[in-house]
């Protein structure tokens, strides 16, 4: 009798405790570092919808896809794509290496210190900064230049590594949509084979997901040994309306949310948000220009249609300075 008493006690502790946890679990918030506002509430009642069974709104978790952009949705983007700070870096390690570079534009002038003459050339100008000293090289040996410029070269701004120049508020979406049977894909502008060195690390999306503007790459057998080596063409370009064009190639499926930042990825949330059913569209948009920086407008993107069309449609449209507590992960407490 003691016995079975001593047990009751026990299982109606443990019965207890689980329910205890479980309160905990569901009142946890899942984006704290979001202001509670209509932005957040927008996300959070998105996923309510599409992950309720039973509900005429349930989305199999097969079909949960959701697609971000990169510069100036998941990370900065100023005072220029970091990726091509990264070629900048580049030609000046290298240029001991390239004497011919002093009088070859766009090399003159990166290393004139002369950056508009150096982008005059357009996108052709910009390819060749992003590929100098990067092609004519393996994928892996690529991977471990970029690795290694992550893991030293700072912001000229705050002088903080670029990978901790993420957004705190979208690595908590991130994880809150995985947590619910999402599948998280970027899809930028940006070089795929770039963002795949620290996408894992630092988004937790594998290289698999990344999905970015590519270069040609040859397959080779070296000494024997069968290789790939990246060619210096630009083979295809992820921006603007080639975006849902390498959603479909890549993914095989529509996504169901799309977040972005600039009139670069109105394609891809136009096209999300086009499908039937349950869809979200988020574009953020920076207005603090005391924490991060204030602009629509920038010499390399602009968020003008993006805004048109988020305001006909009822996209969510983030206020940087009121909707987010913190803007990078340095600056929780």
């Amino acid at each position: 009798m003691k016995v079975q008493y001593t047990r009751s006690i026990l299982a109606m502790a443990f019965f207890c405790a689980l329910a205890a946890t479980t309160t905990v679990a569901q009142s946890a918030d899942p984006l704290p570092s979001w202001n509670d506002g209509k932005s957040k509430q927008s996300i959070l009642s998105f996923v309510s919808k599409v992950t309720k069974e039973g509900s005429s709104e349930f989305v199999p978790p097969a079909e949960r896809i959701a697609t971000f952009d990169n510069d100036g949705t998941l990370w900065a983007e100023q005072p220029l794509y970091f990726q091509l700070l990264f070629g900048i870096d580049r030609i000046k390690e290298l240029a001991p290496q390239h004497p011919e570079w002093k009088d070859k534009e766009p090399f003159k002038s990166v290393l004139a210190g002369d950056l508009k003459a150096a982008f005059a050339g357009g996108i052709n100008s910009l390819v060749e900064i992003v590929g100098a000293g990067n092609t004519n090289i393996t994928p892996d040996e690529f991977d471990q230049i970029v690795k290694k410029w992550a893991a030293t070269a700072t912001h000229p701004k705050t002088g903080r590594l670029y990978t901790e120049m993420v957004y705190q508020p979208m690595i908590e979406v991130l994880a809150y949509l995985r947590a619910n049977g999402f599948k998280t894909y970027i899809t930028s502008g940006g070089g795929a084979d770039f963002m795949r060195a620290f996408a894992e690390r630092v988004y937790g999306i594998p290289p698999e997901q990344v999905i970015g503007s590519v270069g040609e790459v040859k397959f080779e057998i070296r000494d024997g040994t069968p290789m790939l080596i990246r060619q210096p063409i630009l083979g295809f370009f992820d921006d603007n309306v080639f975006k849902p064009v390498a959603i479909q190639r890549n993914i095989g499926r529509r996504p169901i949310a799309a977040f972005g930042n600039s009139d670069g990825d109105l394609q891809m949330l136009q096209w999300t948000c086009a499908g039937s059913g349950t869809r979200f569209c988020l574009y953020v948009r920076h207005t603090d220009g005391e924490r991060e920086w204030s602009y629509d407008v920038t010499p390399l993107g602009r968020l003008e249609k993006g805004l048109e069309e988020a305001k006909a449609h009822g996209w969510t449209v983030v206020d940087m300075k009121n909707e987010w507590k913190v803007i990078y992960p340095f600056e929780k407490k």
